[in-house]
Parts: structure tokens; C-alpha cells; sequence
């Protein structure tokens, strides 16, 4: 289990309380959390990367990360790794909603309740019935830039990511990380992360989510935020009134307090009719 613990870089803040894990967006890592990570002293609090984001020197498989399928494997092995079987209150930026939502079809016992800031169950636009913000082509002209230039689709698309009024600090953060990742593991988990669209697997999850949707938000707009609560049983939705897509990063306050509320929630009252 030690090698599951180094290849994900896994580090646990506090040995007492509810257990809480962490899972970064695309691009990120477990750095990401740390204005959210030092208000929540209380419980025992696990950050890990996914094999080759951070930084470099982890063996990547591009086969088995092809598919969000790799990154849900990466989630389980680590709360295996660690003897976690229930309980766990999962917080997801980003992809990594769609990757806890999916470790949830497959362990249902094992989350007691998830935090989903920025979700997106599909970023493609399909339409008449689902928006997700992004034509076909777009996503495919993005990827094409990281293949000619790395590092100016990175300095592109952080300050996106950010929200422009956090284009400066947050962005300047993201565009550090986005660099620092392995070109060839960056590239796998983008089309991972902008192609897949998980759609049909919300009617299966049964674990009570909180969705932190951002109000002005590039790459996840408002109707996304609708349409997860519309299809996801035992949902609540809460709109932050921010620009960008990593709220955690560019107000830690307001998803601090929207966490600090739905936690402190008795387990029966998280159970809503079903959808």
C-alpha cells in the first residue's frame, strides 16, 4: 500500500475526527486546497495528487488514464490504501466531481456525504436539452494548442480558469501548476476531462452531494449547476456569487462557510425525495 501512498503523494492533516478527502481539478493539485484545508483542523483531512499531476518523476500510463475511469481508480486505491470503508466526506473541484460521483456508484458505502465545487457532468454542448458550455470544435482547438504550445495554452487558459477578477493572483497559481505537470499527463487527462460526459450515471448515485456552482463561470455555466440538481438524488445547490471556476482557490470564505453548513447537517435530513 506505501507505493499507492507515494505515486499519489498523499498527505493527511490531523489524526481525529470524520475523515475528509480532497480531489483536485484538472491541471491542479493537492496544493490547490490549502485555504480550505487550514479551517478544518477538526476532522482528519487527506490531500492527494493523481498519478502525474503535481510534480514530474511518477511513472504515467496514458492507456489507463485515457478515461476518467484511471482517476476513480486513483481515488479508490488511495482510500484503500488507507483502510477507508465509510464515512468519508469527499470535496471535488472540477472534473474530479464527476470522478467522486463515479467512486460512488462503485462504493456507495464508502462516502457519507460529497462537496462538489465547480461540478460538470459534460462540458460539451449538446443540445436542445443540455448547455455545458463548449462546442466540439472549441475543446478540440484547445487541445490542439497544448500540443503546439504548452506553455502559452497554459498562460491562456489560467486567467480563464480563474475568473477575471482573479486573473492576476489565482491565475498566476493555476499557470504555475499547468507548467509543472507533465505535458504528456496534462494532455491525456484534458481529453479525459473536456470529452467525457457522465450524464447517464447521475440517476445511479445515491450519496447526498453538495453543488457549489459559480455564478460567472466559463467552463461550467449557471444551467449546468440546474441541470446536475435536476438529475442528482439528494442534491442541494448553492450558487456562490463569484466569477471564475475555483472558487476554493479565489474565495476559500464562501465555500468555508457553505461547507461548514452542509457538514454540520444530520446524515437524515441530507436524504430528499427521489429525482
Amino acid at each position: 500500500m506505501q507505493d499507492i501512498l507515494d505515486r499519489n503523494r498523499v498527505t493527511i492533516k490531523g489524526n481525529t475526527g470524520p475523515t475528509m478527502i480532497y480531489a483536485h481539478g484538472f491541471g491542479c493539485n493537492q496544493a490547490m486546497w490549502q485555504q480550505i484545508t487550514s479551517e478544518f483542523g477538526d476532522y482528519r483531512q487527506v490531500l492527494f495528487d493523481y498519478t502525474g499531476s503535481g510534480a514530474g518523476g511518477v511513472p504515467f500510463d496514458a492507456r489507463r488514464y485515457s478515461s476518467l475511469d484511471g482517476y476513480v481508480q486513483d481515488l479508490l486505491d488511495v482510500c484503500d490504501a488507507l483502510g477507508l470503508s465509510e464515512g468519508v466526506r469527499f470535496v471535488g473541484h472540477s472534473v474530479s466531481c464527476s470522478i467522486g460521483l463515479l467512486a460512488s456508484i462503485a462504493r456507495p458505502a464508502l462516502f457519507e456525504r460529497m462537496v462538489m465545487i465547480g461540478p460538470s457532468p459534460c462540458f460539451l454542448n449538446c443540445p436542445p436539452d443540455y448547455y455545458g458550455g463548449f462546442e466540439r470544435e472549441d475543446l478540440a482547438g484547445l487541445l490542439d494548442m497544448m500540443e503546439q504550445n504548452y506553455v502559452g495554452w497554459a498562460q491562456y487558459l489560467a486567467p480563464i480558469v480563474a475568473g477575471a477578477e482573479q486573473a492576476h493572483a489565482t491565475g498566476a497559481q493555476l499557470a504555475t501548476s499547468f507548467c509543472s505537470t507533465d505535458p504528456l499527463a496534462a494532455k491525456t487527462f484534458a481529453r479525459a476531462t473536456f470529452f467525457a460526459d457522465n450524464r447517464a450515471d447521475l440517476a445511479a448515485v445515491t450519496v447526498p452531494s453538495l453543488l457549489l456552482q459559480h455564478r460567472r463561470d466559463a467552463l461550467a455555466p449557471l444551467t449546468v449547476g440546474d441541470y446536475l440538481h435536476a438529475h442528482l438524488a439528494n442534491s442541494r445547490l448553492q450558487v456562490l456569487d463569484v466569477s471564475g471556476h475555483c472558487a476554493h482557490m479565489s474565495h476559500p470564505d464562501l465555500v468555508v462557510a457553505a461547507m461548514r453548513r452542509y457538514l454540520s447537517l444530520a446524515p437524515a435530513s441530507l436524504v430528499t425525495q427521489p429525482r
